[in-house]
């Protein structure tokens, strides 16, 4: 399932499951820091099992399963919620990934979330501003993975600007250099190939500036290692030495044929497209020199997940960011907060919701359930959903980022029984007795009154949901008592009983 348990933990966990290497690093939580205990890295090559629709191939999956396997054997007795594991871009890109994902969760031991381009970035930014001297200047962050190349401007632990191209070591190395031969020709439009990619973004870049800039991950680490280990570079990666690089690659003339220092073996099959992505990023933003970081995604996401823990949650800036954004009523949202926050204590043991994230979602949901209106009233529940499906949510996972739009898609008028279709089958349940808390809490808030209401008794059976009010409540208030026969009515093509008295 989705949601974390309340357990406290002194161990946390990252797993970042790549379109070329899957990593695993296991922390321990010392004087609100981290120290990093184990980590493991497996080529498992994802990106390079989708077929010409866009799915996984069966024997791709295997072994990715098989190393989801022996991660889980490290991580499966942490505790739920101190292990955050995210798949990227080929996850994002394949059709079949419901079916592979619900087998990799199997394998792993606990949940895995898929995130978009946008959140990857910032999880990298963090990630690369942990392990860098800190300073108040701009950098420039660079990571490129397997399907996606990462570009972040930021500052301090901040992100300023963010973008994810859809290019990666992987695809790139595919589509130009399969069989491992290189030339002119084919290094020419393997680097034009990038600079398209990059072209819609230049003048934003170099526009906001930077004064270093900083690269993370394998394709740039590699490089790093072989400009150094030649001698082409004292540190990091020059303009000059990725030149020189590229001059080997050509004389070469296969991959394979490439006899020069630190390059280790499991890197050629997708070293050549990864180098066409720098040399396309150093010539189009003009970057002489970049410094390589120790820190990538799965340390964003360990310190990410330490935040949390803190309460600074970045996903709460971007709930707040949305009220302000849409001009919330926040009065109205925090009454309707307050009542959810009620009745899912006074049920959440009875309707198996009680973990953290139930939680955090159905306030988030009742928080913002209202930004709908800013588009048009009519259907504003319908235009909130959309908004919110639709934009880049920081902090958010794909799947929370749907759930918290089902919710508000689903908080009044007709509940369409199938979206609930589009969720793992064993969640079905979860969601629906959540929206029906939802339901529940903005029509009792409906007359939109600063009176407080009266104390409202709540219990939940499988399905069956019954109200209680103070003698004479109910009949003093026409318009609650009609809503919730309405209510009746919807909550029974759901397959639920609502009563009240």
């Amino acid at each position: 399932m989705f949601f974390f348990s309340k357990q406290p933990f002194d161990t946390v966990a990252a797993i970042d499951l790549g379109s070329n290497s899957f990593h695993m690093i296991v922390a321990r939580l010392r004087d609100g820091d981290i120290e990093v205990i184990d980590q493991l890295r497996e080529m498992v090559r994802l990106g390079g099992g989708l077929d010409e629709q866009d799915n996984l191939d069966p024997k791709v999956q295997d072994r990715a399963l098989a190393c989801l396997e022996r991660f889980g054997q490290r991580v499966r007795p942490l505790v739920p919620g101190s292990v955050r594991a995210v798949g990227t871009n080929t996850l994002r890109k394949a059709k079949n990934s419901a079916e592979f994902m619900h087998k990799a969760e199997a394998a792993l031991g606990h949940p895995i979330e898929i995130i978009s381009g946008v959140e990857e970035a910032r999880m990298i930014y963090l990630g690369v501003a942990h392990s860098v001297a800190g300073d108040e200047t701009q950098r420039f962050v660079m990571d490129i993975g397997g399907g996606s190349t990462e570009l972040i401007i930021g500052k301090m632990f901040e992100p300023l600007h963010m973008r994810s191209l859809h290019m990666g070591c992987v695809s790139m190395s595919r589509q130009f250099f399969d069989d491992g031969r290189v030339n002119e020709k084919r290094w020419r439009k393997a680097v034009m190939a990038a600079r398209v990619e990059l072209e819609p973004h230049e003048a934003a870049y170099r526009d906001i500036g930077w004064n270093h800039a900083v690269g993370a991950s394998g394709t740039i680490r590699a490089v790093a290692q072989v400009a150094m280990e030649n001698g082409w570079s004292q540190h990091g990666i020059t303009r000059d030495s990725l030149d020189r690089l590229v001059e080997e690659l050509l004389a070469a003339g296969h991959i394979d044929k490439l006899k020069i220092a630190g390059l280790a073996d499991e890197r050629r099959p997708v070293f050549l497209g990864g180098v066409a992505i720098l040399t396309a990023t150093f010539e189009a933003l003009g970057i002489e020199n970049m410094e390589v970081a120790d820190g990538a995604l799965r340390e964003g996401l360990i310190y990410d997940l330490l935040g949390r823990i803190r309460h600074e949650d970045t996903r709460i800036r971007t709930i707040k960011g949305l009220e302000s954004r849409y001009e919330v009523d926040t009065r109205q949202s925090a009454m309707v907060r307050e009542t959810v926050a009620d009745l899912l204590g006074k049920v959440g043991s009875s309707w198996s919701l009680e973990g953290v994230e139930v939680e955090d979602l159905l306030r988030w949901a009742a928080d913002i359930h209202e930004m709908g209106l800013q588009v048009a009233r009519s259907g504003y529940h319908k235009h909130g959903a959309y908004l919110l499906d639709n934009a880049d949510l920081p902090g958010f996972s794909r799947k929370e980022q749907h759930l918290l739009a089902l919710l508000v898609r689903l908080h009044r008028r007709k509940i369409v029984k199938e979206l609930f279709d589009e969720l793992p089958e064993d969640e079905h349940k979860t969601v629906e007795r959540m929206v029906i808390l939802l339901r529940l809490a903005v029509l009792l808030h409906r007359n939109r009154s600063d009176n407080p209401l009266p104390e409202i008794g709540i219990k939940a059976r499988k399905r069956t949901v019954a109200l209680t009010f103070p003698d004479g409540w109910i009949s003093e208030h026409p318009l609650t008592n009609a809503d919730l026969e309405e209510e009746v009515v919807y909550q029974k093509a759901l397959g639920y009983e609502l009563t009240f008295s």
